[in-house]
């Protein structure tokens, strides 16, 4: 099922999306009072989740509170999250050589560590809202599009044939980055952690919702032109890999997100490099989960 955090009629809530992705229904007409998907993360039953799959293959008509989803705002999903988001630094070897041959370094082909930094994030961007060139200190501002692992339990020395049962969900994030910013640093934090640089959704799609581990076509495309086009099955380092790793002297709390890495076709992998402007549309897709689309603001 896909669960999603959305406001209509100036009231926001909780909702899921019915099985043919036409249609919202909230939660709180199924009894369910959550205030926030954190809060459902974190304590949400079995039986619930049950519930709301059943839920999400009923009659619209028959749903109370039901809206077509064409008439609904679609917020990030998580629009607080509780920690900055953990991420995986160059996770597709394409990508490896592109950011190598960017910062005109050698690479002699192997990986054996994953890079993992974190992303500052006061808000999340919603999934159709802009994001903020900041130009007064950003002049190559570039697009990520990546899977996100969202945590749905505590997760401590948890061995890779266990991760499966520790993932609440997926969704979308665009890691926008101001590679100047990035680079001059020396460290990632602070050209990765501007305000609105983590445009996040359309909805989560729970663990079940997808094959495990996903198998996933991942895209971009800025002003329809198509940029980056891969599959998760190309990430370096995996997602049991990832979340078994991090866990064995890190404990991961419900609600954590694990943004995977990006596969090759950024803007600073062009020759000359592609970055975005004011007025640039950047679409994110990702199987099974849907689309964001973020327009550059002044």
């Amino acid at each position: 099922m896909r669960l999603v955090t959305y406001e209509i009629e100036h009231k926001s809530g909780l909702g899921v999306i019915s099985r043919d992705g036409s249609w919202v229904y909230p939660l709180a007409s199924l009894d369910m009072d959550y205030k926030s998907m954190q809060e459902l993360i974190e304590t949400i039953s079995d039986s619930e989740k049950q519930l709301l799959e059943y839920a999400s293959g009923q009659d619209p008509y028959k749903v109370r509170g039901a809206a077509p989803i064409g008439e609904v705002s679609l917020l990030a999903p998580i629009p607080h999250p509780r920690q900055d988001v953990i991420c995986l630094g160059i996770n597709y070897m394409a990508h490896v050589e592109e950011s190598a041959r960017f910062k005109k370094e050698a690479f002699d082909g192997e990986r054996p560590y994953a890079i993992y930094f974190s992303k500052r994030v006061n808000r999340a961007t919603d999934p159709g809202a802009g994001i903020p060139s900041h130009r007064d200190i950003v002049t190559d501002l570039d697009y990520e599009a990546e899977l996100a692992v969202i945590i749905g339990r505590e997760a401590s020395h948890v061995r890779e044939e266990e991760v499966k049962d520790y993932i609440f969900g997926y969704t979308i994030i665009n890691d926008v980055s101001a590679r100047t910013l990035q680079t001059r640093h020396k460290q990632w934090y602070f050209g990765k952690g501007l305000d609105g640089f983590l445009p996040m959704g359309p909805c989560i799609a729970t663990v079940d919702e997808l094959s495990y581990p996903p198998k996933v076509q991942v895209q971009s495309r800025v002003n329809g032109e198509l940029r980056q086009d891969s599959n998760t099955e190309l990430l370096i380092f995996d997602i049991s890999h990832i979340v078994s790793e991090l866990s064995q002297g890190m404990t991961l709390q419900p609600g954590t997100i694990i943004a995977t890495g990006t596969p090759a076709g950024v803007g600073m992998g062009f020759d000359p490099p592609k970055f975005l402007v004011p007025g640039d549309v950047v679409e994110c897709t990702i199987e099974g989960i849907g689309t964001i689309a973020n327009k550059v603001t002044d």
